[in-house]
């Protein structure tokens, strides 16, 4: 088949290539500037920006299939912008080409954070409404606008179907992202403390299976939530530590008092050169979507995540392939 991946250089990027190129099909992608995740990989190349429609024209036509993974991520208050510029915008081209080229299938790749994160007690499912309110953080409102983008083309007529992936680890982390400089911070011992709260951490060989499982049975116009297990930041570092050798932070700061500091502490890191890591965006996270449920997933598609031990251990088995153990 062929196919079309935005976003293929990115963390999932290079693990859906991986699994498409090992099943055969041919793939073009479209390269904007950092390209370790795909170097030498046997696709065909489309250079340019998913925010513009010239680029994204070129690279779905032709195609039967489009992934649609690019997107931008931070938790950086000040990129809100720039965040609905390339989320939203850049779906907006995506869909827009789809339409013109005729292509027989769209899957997009959202994020959890789309869904509504309240009510917090109870398991969130594929029903959950798009998260709303004026506090969501610029990634979540960006991934909400985006989705609203792919229903009103799955309204007119595209064939389209949904990914909602939680927080993403597992090996091809070349950047790294946000959530594998955490394990590399762990590592080299530069967290002083934790924080308290968690989330639901899933592989990111196993959100790859659920995209092709999705891409090949999914009817039109559904949604698949993608998750693995839910742990603690805490347990996260002790799962680190039990892999690599390196002692855990002990200290664990109260989510009440990590919200209170952590405009200050962002401060200090963009102070001393490093992108910051707890703000106010990513304490949201550490304390929302308390329980989600792949069940669907798991009934519809035979997704199977493997365990946050796994996955833990072949990150840094890769991590350290890749030489990103080194002082």
């Amino acid at each position: 088949m062929q196919v079309a991946v935005t976003g293929a250089a990115g963390h999932v990027g290079a693990n859906l290539v991986r699994a498409l190129l090992a099943r055969g099909d041919q793939v073009r992608v479209l390269v904007h500037a950092d390209t370790r995740g795909i170097a030498g990989l046997p696709v065909e190349h489309c250079h340019g920006s998913v925010t513009d429609p010239a680029a994204v024209l070129r690279l779905v036509q032709g195609m039967e299939r489009v992934y649609h993974l690019a997107a931008k991520v931070s938790i950086d208050p000040r990129e809100r912008a720039e965040l609905h510029r390339v989320n939203m915008g850049g779906t907006q081209c995506v869909v827009d080409a789809c339409r013109v080229a005729s292509v027989a299938r769209l899957v997009y790749v959202s994020s959890i954070h789309a869904l509504a994160s309240h009510p917090r007690h109870e398991p969130v499912t594929e029903d959950r409404a798009l998260a709303t309110g004026r506090g969501l953080p610029g990634y979540d409102a960006s991934k909400v606008a985006a989705e609203r983008v792919v229903q009103a083309a799955l309204a007119s007529g595209l064939d389209v179907v949904v990914l909602n992936p939680t927080a993403i680890l597992g090996p091809y982390d070349f950047r790294p992202s946000h959530l594998g400089e955490v394990l590399l911070d762990l590592y080299h011992q530069r967290l002083p403390g934790l924080v308290a709260g968690g989330f639901d951490w899933v592989d990111v060989r196993d959100v790859a299976a659920g995209i092709l499982a999705a891409a090949d049975h999914a009817p039109a116009g559904s949604r698949y939530l993608l998750g693995g297990q839910r742990a603690t930041v805490a347990e996260l570092a002790s799962l680190v530590a039990q892999v690599t050798g390196r002692p855990a932070p002990w200290l664990v700061t109260p989510m009440w008092l990590a919200r209170a500091v952590a405009p200050g502490a962002e401060w200090a890191a963009r102070l001393a050169g490093r992108r910051p890591l707890f703000t106010p965006e990513s304490l949201y996270a550490l304390r929302n979507h308390l329980d989600i449920s792949y069940a669907r997933a798991r009934q519809e598609l035979g997704y199977a995540p493997r365990s946050l031990a796994a996955t833990v251990r072949d990150t840094f088995t890769w991590f350290r392939e890749a030489g990103r153990l080194e002082p």
